[in-house]
């Protein structure tokens, strides 16, 4: 085979394009191009890597585990370009400061943007770049050197980073504030197994905590729902499915009258940190906003149980 035709950006982007679409004829609508001049693309794609990226089902296209894969690599590499893109782009301009931020859904959801708010009363004249993610996602993007620093859950690769334990707080309970349990200061594992529960899914840390201190208690939770973030875990709670463990970044910005939140006894720490990479200079703006992040989240976590 010839990987020099396998290179080809064309087919590359008519496959990202169909990706994201769903349908080869979206795909087209994307590129500006005919249908079957996609379809030749893909073709030539499929052909030059010797792998089955679609299955064709009566005139629908179905990506196979190969076609995500190579998605995956694809929007790497788009990112970068996207980066590059813009890096060139700035020289022409007035250079302005600029922070570039990737976050974990737990703090990239709520909490940053609220930092953002007050960090622009004093620094209106930074563009800040935020892209939230999974905490691996995160991790990747800051070893890339692609961001100025990023918020992640547990970081398991640290060569060339800077890595500091930016919070420990607690995990707290989220009740209904109809529920029997709303009068309470504290909760423990057998009260989460004698009511409907909301749980994570198998591959989110907390799940694996709580699994863990669940089985050394002896104690078997009843999971109603599961779900992969809190902020769809506290929606839940809000509508009467049962209550949920919620980390304590999602919680400290609630405003909500009808969930009242609890603490869990034995707590679980929601371990976050922050990463920066270690050839990322620093800058005035960036290190302001960072200081002004450190300062509410202490300010803010007091309002939760403990």
């Amino acid at each position: 085979m010839d990987y020099r035709s396998a290179m080809n950006l064309g087919s590359f982007a008519a496959f990202r394009a169909v990706m994201l679409a769903g349908t080869v004829s979206g795909a087209a609508q994307i590129l500006g191009r005919s249908q079957p001049a996609v379809s030749r693309l893909l073709d030539k794609l499929e052909h030059d890597l010797g792998v089955q990226l679609f299955e064709r089902r009566k005139g629908l296209i179905v990506p196979t585990a190969k076609a995500r894969a190579l998605m995956t690599e694809i929007e790497r590499a788009y990112l970068s370009m996207d980066s590059l893109r813009n890096s060139a782009l700035r020289l022409s301009k007035v250079q302005k400061p600029q922070i570039t931020i990737a976050s974990m859904a737990a703090l990239g959801l709520e909490f940053v943007p609220y930092a953002l708010a007050e960090f622009r009363n004093d620094w209106p004249e930074v563009e800040v770049s935020l892209t939230v993610r999974t905490s691996a996602r995160v991790e990747e993007y800051a070893a890339a050197q692609q961001v100025d620093f990023g918020f992640v859950e547990m970081p398991y690769h640290t060569s060339g980073l800077k890595v500091e334990i930016f919070s420990t707080a607690p995990y707290v309970v989220a009740v209904p504030a109809t529920h029997k349990y709303a009068s309470r200061s504290s909760l423990g594992l057998m009260d989460l197994a004698d009511t409907d529960f909301i749980s994570y899914s198998n591959y989110a840390p907390v799940r694996q905590l709580l699994d863990h201190s669940s089985q050394t208690a002896g104690v078997e939770a009843n999971y109603v729902y599961e779900v992969n973030l809190s902020y769809p875990a506290l929606s839940m709670v809000r509508r009467g499915l049962g209550i949920a463990i919620i980390d304590p970044f999602t919680a400290m910005l609630c405003e909500f009258g009808d969930v009242k939140f609890v603490a869990l006894k034995p707590s679980i720490p929601f371990r976050v940190s922050l990463l920066r990479p270690e050839t990322r200079k620093s800058n005035p703006a960036m290190d302001a906003l960072i200081d002004r992040m450190w300062q509410l989240k202490d300010k803010l976590l007091t309002s939760l149980p403990t």
